[in-house]
């Protein structure tokens, strides 16, 4: 008994020990630091809660209403201002502004003529010389052995030849290939009707939207108002481009749904512009693959529903003169579609191709009536015989 007694008493002694020893060591925990300030909580918040109702301070007193300023409406409101027209570059004589950017690149074709006739012996291998550069100047076949037997007759009659003698001679020659008794106006003014309607054909990658853009910018130098039709639905951004070239000499475009009817887009843009009562009225339709049957099909349908408002005055083929033989072979096929009156060679500073000028006519018996000469803006001028033939043959 008295050893049962002894092991309670232990337990209780070494039960103390140990709950001695866990409460020590509690204390021994650091307490975290007292805060420095108390914060007031009876203090308003800085600033009021989401949903918090906005009171009038109590120190202020109350105004009424007839003390409350009110807008007197002499505050400036901000307007939009209409975009700075661009006044675009006269056409007139704009041809012999721009031949010094002719000349550099058909220096080939005129020079190299002059100095092969000037030679003291003109053999067969001097004529055969001659036909060599007007055929790589795609000026054609048949035009060149035209060329080629009307010097070999007027240097025999001649005799002794200056240079001043022979750049004369070679200057009446390539004209009388060009032509000079053709109308290269581009017809824009029926006499008894208005607007003139101008629709503008041709391949992808030749310059024809951005040309239907120049075309605005050369009629309105010559004072005429236009209204532009953006048919190329096929691709996004031609509707957008042709509306930039408008919009910066104010012309109105008119446009339709992405992928949409190119016809009706046509036939909105005549009838906007009879309704404005505009003097032109400039349709581009979307490029066409000359060898797509459908695509060109189609092409004969914007012509014929545009016609159901009124004749078309111009169809306007654009031809990128660097393609060279290739191009006339786009104009056979599109002549048979729609019946082409002018012809605009785009890139011609950018080639020593420009016998393409009298191939083409040859081929499509309409003339050239524009062509352009680089990039910028007022690039696109009417094509003028004597100002192209003496930038060929220079001074």
């Amino acid at each position: 008994m008295e050893t049962v007694i002894l092991a309670v008493v232990i337990a209780v002694v070494v039960l103390g020990a140990l709950g001695g020893l866990v409460v020590g060591s509690r204390r021994k925990k650091p307490l975290p630091p007292p805060p420095t300030s108390v914060p007031d909580i009876t203090a308003p918040p800085a600033e009021p809660h989401v949903g918090d109702e906005a009171e009038t301070p109590r120190d202020e007193p109350r105004r009424t209403i007839e003390e409350v300023d009110l807008p007197d409406g002499s505050a400036p409101v901000a307007v939009e201002e209409p975009p700075v027209l661009e006044v675009p570059e006269p056409t007139a004589g704009r041809l012999v502004r721009l031949r010094s950017r002719l000349s550099r690149s058909q220096s080939a074709l005129g020079q190299g003529l002059l100095t092969l006739l000037s030679r003291e012996h003109l053999d067969e291998d001097t004529w055969e010389e001659i036909e060599e550069i007007l055929l790589t100047a795609d000026v054609g076949v048949a035009p060149t052995q035209e060329l080629v037997d009307a010097l070999r007759e007027r240097v025999k009659v001649l005799g002794t030849r200056t240079p001043q003698e022979l750049r004369a001679l070679l200057r009446e020659e390539l004209l009388k290939l060009v032509g000079t008794d053709v109308d290269r106006t581009v017809k824009t003014e029926p006499e008894d009707r208005k607007p003139g309607i101008v629709m503008v054909v041709g391949v992808n990658g030749t310059g024809k939207t951005t040309t239907t853009g120049k075309l605005a910018r050369v009629l309105v130098a010559d004072g005429r108002t236009v209204v532009l039709g953006a048919a190329d639905t096929f691709r996004a951004a031609a509707a957008d481009q042709l509306q930039t070239w408008g919009e910066r000499v104010g012309a109105h475009t008119v446009r339709g749904p992405e992928a949409g009817d190119p016809a009706s887009v046509a036939f909105d843009a005549v009838k906007e512009g009879k309704e404005m009562g505009v003097d032109v009225v400039l349709i581009d339709t979307a490029g066409r693959l000359h060898t797509k049957t459908g695509l060109m099909d189609e092409l004969g349908k914007v012509k014929r529903v545009v016609e159901k408002h009124a004749p078309l005055d111009e169809i306007l083929l654009v031809l990128d003169a660097t393609t060279g033989q290739n191009g006339l072979v786009q104009a056979r096929v599109f002549a048979e579609v729609v019946d082409i009156t002018g012809i605009v060679l785009t890139k011609l500073d950018g080639t020593a191709k420009g016998g393409i000028v009298v191939a083409v006519q040859r081929e499509l018996g309409v003339p050239v009536k524009l062509i352009g000469l680089g990039e910028g803006a007022d690039d696109l001028a009417p094509f003028e015989p004597e100002a192209f033939v003496d930038a060929l043959i220079g001074d």
